[in-house]
């Protein structure tokens, strides 16, 4: 979707007649295409030049670059949204299946990490120098699955209904309700995160030299929080856009993509608990 050039509207309560013979939309010309592409080379050059020579600037604007493209490219989205004759039921559908496929894409990146976890854990012979054919390796101390893990998954599953909450709210036109759940559900993610982070502070093992066990379990679990921190931020803005009466019970999608995302966010995190916490668990680590 790219910027539009018509007059933004308030909200319109369902369908308003079409602006053209068609039930598409053709968005007019938008930069962000164009920055974008540009700002994600300067990305990955920039990582190179960091990795290499230790040149951070390249990397910085490249960010800077892609954060800003998000931003804009997303604003003018909303604007969209709100334009009447834009988002048709037919658009509206494009966007229904283009975030089901960025959520498939999503759950094959992560099978990526399980691969790679579950290789290791069901033929530990394959790593290089082990003594004993043990998972996790030989004197390898791992989290208790009960302690901050567990807290962590009840509080990811509470947002889980909280943010369900708030879509029922939403779908029965009730404001107040889709506020203080999406409310609690942003605050149960910043706290989800904020005890990751802790706990990440506890681990007996560290990234740079804690071998493969350390390697699979950062990778995955940091990942997730990566996604976490996405899927607030996702909802965080949704809240802004509900305070001020962008979402009615007919058209919500923006709202929709948000709670599948985070949806998908939760059942991630309960394979990883299950997986790599509970069944991984080794030498538990007394703190």
């Amino acid at each position: 979707m790219g910027s539009t050039s018509h007059a933004e509207a308030t909200t319109a309560e369902g369908d308003a007649p079409p602006l053209h013979k068609h039930p598409y939309h053709l968005v007019d010309p938008s930069p962000w295409p164009l920055v974008g592409s540009f700002a994600g080379g300067a990305l990955v050059l920039g990582i190179i030049l960091w990795a290499h020579y230790g040149n951070r600037a390249v990397f910085f604007v490249g960010l800077a670059g892609i954060l800003a493209t998000m931003f804009f490219w997303w604003r003018d989205v909303v604007k969209e949204s709100r334009t009447p004759g834009l988002h048709t039921p037919v658009v509206r559908i494009g966007l229904r299946y283009g975030m089901t496929l960025f959520i498939a894409s999503e759950v094959m990146f992560f099978v990526a990490f399980f691969w790679s976890y579950f290789h290791f854990a069901l033929f530990p012979e394959h790593v290089s120098g082990a003594e004993v054919a043990i998972w996790p390796p030989k004197g390898t101390l791992t989290f208790d699955p009960f302690d901050l893990p567990f807290l962590n998954t009840m509080i990811l599953l509470l947002s889980g209904c909280t943010v369900t909450w708030a879509h029922h709210a939403l779908l029965n036109n009730d404001g107040k309700g889709l506020i203080r759940g999406l409310t609690l559900t942003v605050l149960l993610g910043v706290i989800f995160t904020a005890l990751q982070a802790w706990e990440y502070s506890l681990a007996p093992f560290k990234f740079y030299n804690g071998g493969i066990y350390s390697s699979t379990f950062f990778l995955a679990t940091g990942f997730h929080g990566f996604h976490v921190i996405v899927g607030t931020t996702f909802l965080f803005v949704c809240l802004i856009r509900a305070t001020q009466g962008h979402f009615s019970p007919e058209r919500h999608f923006g709202f929709e993509a948000a709670a599948w995302y985070w949806h998908f966010v939760d059942v991630v995190w309960l394979f990883l608990f299950v997986c790599i916490y509970w069944w991984g668990v080794g030498e538990i680590a007394h703190h």
